[in-house]
């Protein structure tokens, strides 16, 4: 399944934003899950930075899929930034990250959050669909090709 609707919303979807670091960007994500969400943006962050401390989430390709676990939500909700420079990661093949898809999960959704992870990692693993985010002329195009709708003013 290439739709990723279930998990993400229009607004929490950016494009072009700036972070010099990861301690950045989980802030940035924070904000993000607060305006899409309604959650707070300190125990995201929070939550972000202690995942991250077991591991780098970076898997490759200038890619990152941070996650980690809040407690008040029903569901797997995600969070999808496009950095306007790539950003040290630590990625397992030591190259900048660019594209950042972060979920969190309720504290009790162990076989959701990983088949979300999963999906997640296997939309962002298609080189062809990497192309496509990266060249979308705005969070609303980078949403419609998120949620597998329309594409037309993603580059192809």
């Amino acid at each position: 399944m290439n739709d990723l609707s279930d998990l993400l919303k229009p607004e929490a979807v950016r494009s072009g934003t700036a972070a010099g670091s990861k301690k950045k960007l989980f802030a940035l994500l924070g904000e993000v899950a607060d305006a899409a969400y309604s959650l707070d943006a300190t125990a995201v962050t929070e939550r972000l930075s202690e995942r991250e401390k077991l591991g780098s989430t970076g898997f490759g390709g200038g890619i990152a899929i941070p996650h980690g676990k809040m407690p008040g939500l029903t569901g797997v909700c995600g969070l999808f930034v496009r950095l306007d420079k790539p950003l040290d990661f630590a990625s397992v093949d030591d190259l900048p990250v660019d594209l950042v898809f972060a979920l969190l999960s309720p504290p009790d959704a162990g076989g959701e959050h990983l088949k979300a992870l999963a999906r997640v990692s296997r939309r962002l693993r298609d080189r062809a669909f990497i192309a496509k985010l990266r060249g979308a002329a705005s969070a609303d195009a980078l949403y419609a090709l998120l949620a597998g709708t329309e594409t037309r003013d993603a580059a192809a």
